[in-house]
This record gives C-alpha cells, sequence and structure tokens, in this order.
C-alpha cells in the first residue's frame, strides 16, 4: 500500500476536491441520507479556504485521495471537513488528514480540535471516538461552534438532532469548558 503524501492544497486540486467530496458523500445513501448524499461543495468557499492555507490533500502516487478543512473556532482547531474518496477508504488517510488538523492546532498553541458531525453514523461519530474524541455536552459548546452547529442544521437533508460536536484535547491535561468562547 502506498502512504499517502500530506501536502497544502493548490488552486489545481479544486475540481478534484469537488470530486472526492461528492464520491464520498455518496455513502449517506446507504443510511436513508439520499439528499446529503447529492451535496455538492461550494467551489467559492473551497477557493477561499486554499488561499487561506487552511487546506491540505493526501496525495497516493498522482492521485489525490482526500483531502481536509481546517477551520480556528472557539479558539480551537477545527476540522471543517474531511472526504477520503472511496476507493482509498480503509487506508487511515483521514485519520493522517485528522491528526494534520491536530498538529496544527497544537503548533498555533490551539488547546483542543473540535469537529462536528452526525453522532452514529459508523464512519462519523464512533470513527471520531475511536480517534480519541469525545462528545461535548451542550454547556461545554462555545457560541461559535453553537452557531456553526445551528449552520448545518439548516442545510438540506440535515437533521440537527442527529449531529454532536466532539472535541480532543490537544494534550493529557485536564482541560475545562474546552470550548467555551470568551
Amino acid at each position: 500500500m502506498n502512504v499517502p503524501a500530506l501536502r497544502p492544497a493548490t488552486e489545481e486540486d479544486l475540481e478534484r476536491l469537488v470530486e472526492v467530496e461528492v464520491e464520498a458523500g455518496r455513502l449517506f445513501h446507504s443510511v436513508g441520507m439520499s439528499e446529503m448524499a447529492g451535496d455538492v461543495p461550494d467551489r467559492r468557499e473551497l477557493l477561499e479556504a486554499i488561499h487561506g492555507e487552511r487546506v491540505w490533500v493526501a496525495q497516493v502516487g498522482a492521485q489525490v485521495a482526500g483531502y481536509v478543512i481546517a477551520e480556528v473556532i472557539d479558539q480551537n482547531a477545527h476540522v471543517a471537513q474531511v472526504s477520503v474518496a472511496t476507493e482509498f477508504a480503509g487506508r487511515r488517510i483521514g485519520q493522517a488528514l485528522i491528526e494534520l488538523v491536530e498538529a496544527w492546532g497544537r503548533a498555533a498553541g490551539r488547546p483542543a480540535t473540535t469537529l462536528t458531525t452526525f453522532r452514529d453514523i459508523p464512519w462519523n461519530g464512533p470513527y471520531y471516538r475511536r480517534l480519541g474524541y469525545r462528545e461535548l455536552a451542550d454547556e461545554e459548546i462555545g457560541s461559535e461552534l453553537a452557531r456553526t452547529i445551528a449552520d448545518e442544521a439548516g442545510l438540506p437533508g440535515v437533521d440537527g438532532s442527529l449531529r454532536c460536536a466532539m472535541i480532543k484535547p490537544n494534550s493529557t491535561e485536564t482541560v475545562l469548558s474546552p470550548v467555551r468562547g470568551r
């Protein structure tokens, strides 16, 4: 198995990033979320993230196998999107991309990494729990993350009651109220 090379995304990657996300999104058909499965990412938003140096790709040989978008939300690193092409599934590419965002956050002194996801879909909540994330209680969610969750709940095909926010501290120290906005 080829080990993916992780690198910053470029404008030349844009169409492949769209293809990867659309392809990965088709998995939602298998859990009865066909409206989600048909979602196409906004190219302008992707370009903005690329120009902001917040997108990285995993490349296997000459092929972009997956990508991740990072943000800063409530002073934490945040995994805004991670997608892996189905032909590359099961190779820990998603994990490598998520770990890259965690390292990006640690390098910037961020106390934790957060993400939002579907609580029970196997390649969502259960997967992130295996990577060391835990679900945040409502009172732990900061104002910016709460806005993100509300925005996502308003997207076509998204049932907000099935979603959650998760966190992974960037140190072994106990972090009290890690995402609370200041």
